[in-house]
């Protein structure tokens, strides 16, 4: 590397090139970009673009600001002045993405409107109330503000950039906090190929309810789309064209039709408005991204099953062939047929090679993880703080003349670190449950969740890149263009500056729950926990309530009533029956005419008989024997009413009965955007 301008601009420009094209890569895994409309695949481009951006603008920032004076080692660098400006461009693209127009466009594409006027006023009554909460709180902080600057400009960007760098700052840092253990921890446990397969398999009831519960659902608007198209006639003729569009997303068989018709209690009301047409074409749009979801869900886990039991099975011939359907590769290019590994080879790959380099990751992302907490902790401390920061001493060369100095290699190793923090707080996105139907779904994503991802990339990663620069000491990144265009107005009160300081400290509560379980607790004691749930209690389920053994069974009776595709989900549109908590070993029986029989329809569950093999001796047997029937057995009585005893008393002391005391939504989850599905706008 030399120490010219020149040089530095192209590899700049170089740089940017390749996260464009690996951002549009990753919209081409998601996204059908054909379908796509422009005015969504835009936004969302920029959305993931620009944050990615940052990630290499930071470490340039760094070198510029602080580089060495020495040809070949000063790194990449750009003028000062290039730099202020593409911090104010790519943060305020960042900055009117996040706030202004991802949340209007995914309420827009969620729409069941058909004319763009309506689904814009749709999109602003969604956000009107989230708007105005958030327009309180800035008059609430600008108040303090004036009073303690006075009123200027700089008082009011300051207000505007220090409000959106808090809310991001306490939703990045309780995400990177659970991410800083629940990635290391994943790598670890899936090394184990044994425990992999266990997981999956206690998962497997869970996510095969969940596809029922979004079968049966679609199945449901559907037929009332058939009733609409029965009744269209007798409406206005915008209407009838509705219907029709309604119609041609409807893939309910006639056959099936009259069963749902049995089952359900929805029905059209008398008079047929927009807004009952708009609330079912929503619902339908959600109930088919809920489907396709939960079927690619469910699909990845039966593969990564029969791949993890193949695996185990090859350990005692110490040969692996991967023959079974579900795993052979669909490609038909010029190297389709070519081979590389024999199957002692890949045995060995799979089995040591593979696992070890697992290993060695979850080890070295531990120490990555403790590094940042470490770090974290040591922010508070700005003077001493920073000779104490594990990553401000690895990024940092320092000389004789005790002036910090950033080369290249300080550069790279920077890049690492804010690459790492970003990847622990974007992973959390998929463990907390918070989220309700919003899924990544490949080739598959509905448009407001795309949106909703690119909007929760773009609002972490600026307070994510600016607590990383605050890890150096401060003579250096107060002399940052960073810390010049957004750190002065961050720090411009007392209050502001106490909060970027401390608030990181409080990473250590995501951490430690995370560690030592402490989500489960939550949701014993307070019924909250389900936000992210600890696999270990997963494990450990007794069995009728979603075991591994009953997961077992769910796969094995999926990969054998296959019949000509490979998982059995072409007739799932029609076929599924009406979903239970329930299953039952032997696979579903399918009537002449094509519909699912009575026994299909209310499948019981059956333990596992004797001649199940099961894990373990026979102490550890008959102890899962015992316990298991004094877990579903229902020890309860109710006393005649001639001993004073009601059986109204007596059945509410055993519970409600399923379906009563449901609420149909919370108030206070649509005052933040959210709906009765479990969204809440972040």
């Amino acid at each position: 590397m030399t120490s010219s301008a020149a040089g530095s601009s192209a590899f700049f420009a170089l740089s940017l090139f390749t996260i464009c094209t690996l951002v549009l890569l990753l919209l081409r895994y998601y996204l059908p970009l054909r379908t796509t409309p422009a005015y969504v695949l835009v936004p969302v481009f920029l959305a993931i673009a620009l944050p990615a951006s940052i990630v290499l603008l930071v470490p340039i920032d760094l070198a510029s600001s602080a580089g060495t004076d020495t040809d070949g080692a000063r790194g990449i660098w750009l003028p000062d002045r290039v730099v202020y400006k593409s911090w104010r461009v790519t943060y305020w693209l960042t900055f009117a993405l996040t706030w202004v127009m991802l949340p209007y466009l995914g309420e827009y594409c969620d729409s069941g409107y058909r004319e763009p006027k309506e689904r814009l006023l749709y999109a602003i009554r969604s956000n009107g109330r989230y708007q105005l909460i958030m327009l309180g709180s800035g008059i609430a902080a600008m108040v303090y503000i004036l009073l303690q600057n006075g009123f200027h400009f700089d008082s009011f960007k300051g207000l505007v950039m220090a409000l959106a760098y808090a809310w991001g700052l306490v939703l990045a840092i309780y995400l990177m906090g659970h991410g800083l253990v629940a990635f290391p921890r994943s790598l670890y446990r899936y090394a184990n190929v044994a425990g992999r397969l266990k997981r999956l398999q206690s998962h497997a009831p869970k996510v095969h309810e969940k596809l029922d519960e979004a079968l049966e659902k679609l199945d449901q608007y559907e037929y009332q789309v058939i009733q609409l198209k029965q009744r269209k006639n007798g409406t206005a003729r915008d209407y009838q064209e509705w219907i029709d569009e309604l119609a041609e997303m409807s893939s309910l068989p006639e056959s099936r039709a009259g069963v749902v018709g049995r089952t359900t209690t929805a029905t059209v009301p008398p008079v047929i408005t927009d807004r009952y047409l708009a609330d079912l074409t929503r619902k339908l749009k959600r109930a088919r991204h809920a489907k396709a979801r939960f079927v690619d869900e469910w699909d990845r886990l039966v593969r990564k099953a029969v791949k993890a039991q193949a695996i185990m099975d090859s350990k005692a011939s110490q040969r692996l062939d991967f023959k079974h359907p579900l795993l052979q590769n669909q490609s038909t290019g010029p190297l389709s047929n070519l081979t590389l590994l024999t199957p002692y080879t890949r045995y060995h790959l799979h089995v040591h090679i593979i696992p070890g380099l697992y290993y060695l990751a979850s080890f070295i992302t531990a120490l990555a993880s403790l590094s940042v907490v470490w770090s974290e902790c040591v922010h508070p401390f700005e003077g001493e703080g920073a000779k104490f920061s594990l990553i401000g001493l690895s990024v940092i060369h320092h000389r004789s003349d005790s002036r910090g100095a950033i080369g290249f290699g300080g550069q790279v190793i920077a890049a690492s670190w804010l690459c790492y923090m970003c990847i622990c707080a974007f992973f959390s996105l998929t463990e907390v449950k918070i989220w309700g139907n919003r899924a990544l779904v490949k080739r598959n994503t509905y448009q407001e969740s795309a949106t909703w991802y690119a909007l929760q990339a773009s609002k972490l990663t600026v307070p994510l890149a600016y607590n990383f620069v605050t890890f150096t000491p401060p003579n250096i990144y107060k002399a940052t263009s960073f810390h010049k265009f957004l750190g002065k107005l961050i720090v411009l009160t007392p209050l502001g500056k106490g909060f970027s300081y401390y608030f990181p400290l409080f990473i250590l509560l995501p951490v430690l729950a995370s560690m030592f379980g402490l989500y489960g607790r939550a949701k014993k004691l307070f019924g909250f926990g389900d936000l992210l749930e600890d696999d270990e209690e997963d494990e450990n389920t007794a069995y009728g309530t979603g075991s591994w053994r009953e997961g077992r069974a769910l796969i094995d009776r999926e990969i054998h009533s296959a019949n000509g595709n490979s998982l059995g989900l072409a007739s799932r549109g029609g076929l599924i029956s009406p979903p239970s908590r329930q299953y039952r070993d032997e696979p579903p029986s399918i009537t002449v005419n094509g519909e699912a029989s009575a026994s299909t329809r209310a499948p019981r569950r059956t333990p596992p008989s004797d001649d199940e093999v099961v894990d373990g001796n026979f102490f550890t047997d008959f102890a899962d024997r015992v316990k298991n029937t004094f877990e579903t057995s229902d020890f309860t009585f109710s006393r005649p009413k001639w001993m004073g005893g009601d059986d109204d008393a007596s059945r509410s002391s055993r519970g409600p009965p399923p379906g009563e005391g449901e609420e149909e939504g919370n108030p206070w989850t649509r005052i933040f955007g959210g709906r009765s599905e479990g969204r809440v706008r972040l």
